[in-house]
């Protein structure tokens, strides 16, 4: 939510109120919290809510994306022939065959009928994260196109540019500042909203009686600016929750807010844990060194034996049979190892309606499981954050959590621009003035001594885990007391020589 206008539905003139006089309309009960959230909630609307409905669109598109990509790249993702799959082996060889400059990473077997095996290659050309995939027809191992697939959900292009546009605006490092800033005052906004309608309503419930309803249901007696701000409180206060879910899950991924997230994960014990894939090392290799010679040892690389890569393929189909007796089936990606010393991992992928991923490593020579990552092991936290982000991403509940996320960032748009037009309402009928007044000033001195105190420690701590809303708040502060200190000089100015002196 922003700036939701609780002050009378009538324009103002432009004529500003002394201090006592501005600060004795607030009705607001004395050490009261909501003047300071007031004009909080006020320059965080005005400010960041440009930032937000950027990411709005963005992230609203970015939610429907995976549904999208299922049409536009419908001829990559599914065949229209039947019959018995292939072997995955013979799958991954006749990608190899399409790009034998390129070295197989990961296969993806088609899950079920109608749906093609993606094979996954490493290539020096691209960007992070990036891979080329070849789409293989798995009832007759041919290829039905390649392209480039990003992250570990495998996007394909027209949802990478949405991701990267949600990220960053396809501003590399630097543009991930505006989604770091939106996400950062994102639960600000939102629960200020909260607390500043249900202040509201308790205010005019003990001046009119009105009913509990009347805080969740819009007020279709109202008109004018009161019913633009019956509609901004009521749709801020349904979408509330799911704004803070947005915020919170979206600072995971920003870089500096997420930073402090990732560190506080591994102190606490929240982090992923991580299947490993290294297998026991052999007595000797093939040139009779102890693995002990002080240069890395061990087994010597795909690149130094050509035939190292063709056997790690022919052994596909006996992991995915151990993977499988051991739980790791349906939707996967199987990891090819690139060393003789790293097994084969296979791991479930997200899809929707599915809330655990499983994985297993496996030796593919002994076709023995050296390690297994059970989802129901993790740590709950770890748990959490991988429901998150899928949910975040329109994937945990498919089609609906789409529809669900796409419909809250259009709530999250119409809430803004009403919040733009109860300020435009606002503004004066008289003079110079083109804008809307912010709420009055002096909001410190509604708080409590001992709740200032708290309140300035807990924004300092907020502000130092999440740097971006520290910085920008204090840019408000400073900026805030600058003009109010502007405005005093300008009031207590002695009237020049020019003025005519009323007789």
């Amino acid at each position: 939510m922003s700036i939701p206008e609780l002050e009378r539905d009538a324009p103002v003139a432009d004529t500003a109120p002394p201090p006592s006089s501005a600060a004795s309309k607030d009705s607001s009960p004395p050490h009261s919290f909501r003047p300071l959230i007031m004009r909080l909630h006020f320059y965080a609307g005005i400010l960041v809510a440009p930032f937000l409905i950027i990411a709005a669109v963005s992230g609203g598109l970015y939610a429907l994306a995976p549904s999208m990509e299922q049409l536009v790249y419908r001829d990559y993702l599914h065949v229209d022939s039947t019959g018995p799959a292939v072997p995955v082996a013979e799958q991954v060889g006749a990608a190899q065959r399409i790009r034998p400059d390129l070295t197989v990473a990961a296969v993806r077997p088609a899950a079920s009928e109608g749906e093609t095996t993606r094979v996954l290659f490493t290539d020096p050309s691209l960007g992070e994260s990036e891979r080329r995939a070849v789409f293989i027809d798995p009832a007759t191992a041919r290829s039905v196109g390649e392209s480039v697939v990003y992250g570990s959900s495998s996007a394909l292009p027209m949802r990478t540019w949405i991701s990267q546009l949600h990220r960053h605006l396809h501003l590399g490092e630097p543009g991930r500042i505006y989604s770091e800033l939106a996400a950062s005052w994102l639960w600000v906004i939102a629960l200020g909203g909260i607390y500043l309608w249900v202040q509201r309503y308790r205010t005019v419930r003990r001046a009119r009686g009105a009913d509990a309803a009347r805080l969740f249901t819009l007020d279709r007696s109202a008109r004018g600016r009161a019913r633009t701000l019956s509609w901004h409180g009521v749709a801020g206060i349904w979408m509330a929750v799911g704004l803070v879910f947005l915020s919170a899950t979206g600072l995971t991924w920003s870089k500096y807010a997420g930073e402090n997230v990732s560190e506080l994960r591994t102190a606490s014990g929240w982090t992923t844990p991580t299947l490993n894939k290294k297998l026991a090392a052999t007595p000797t290799d093939s040139s009779g060194s102890d693995g002990h010679d002080g240069h890395g040892g061990g087994h010597t690389p795909a690149a130094a034996d050509p035939g190292l890569l063709d056997r790690n393929v022919s052994e596909l189909d006996i992991v995915l049979d151990v993977a499988a007796s051991n739980g790791v089936t349906g939707a996967v990606e199987a990891g090819i190892p690139a060393d003789a010393g790293t097994a084969f991992t296979v791991t479930e992928t997200r899809q929707p309606w599915q809330f655990s991923t499983d994985s297993v490593a496996v030796d593919g020579a002994t076709g023995t499981v050296t390690d297994v990552q059970r989802f129901a092991d993790w740590p709950l936290a770890a748990k959490l954050t991988s429901w998150g982000i899928a949910l975040h991403m329109g994937l945990l509940f498919g089609l609906l959590s789409q529809l669900a996320l796409a419909a809250l960032a259009v709530a999250l748009l119409t809430v803004i621009v009403r919040g733009y037009i109860l300020w435009w309402r606002r503004r004066p009928t008289r003079g110079t003035r083109r804008v809307g007044r912010p709420p009055v000033r002096g909001a410190w001195r509604r708080i409590h001594p001992v709740a200032a105190v708290a309140v300035v420690v807990g924004t300092v701590a907020v502000g130092w885990f999440v740097p971006l809303l520290g910085l920008s708040l204090a840019a408000f502060l400073l900026v805030d007391v600058a003009v109010g200190a502007i405005g005093r000089a300008r009031a207590n100015r002695p009237p020049s020589a020019n003025t005519a002196v009323p007789q």
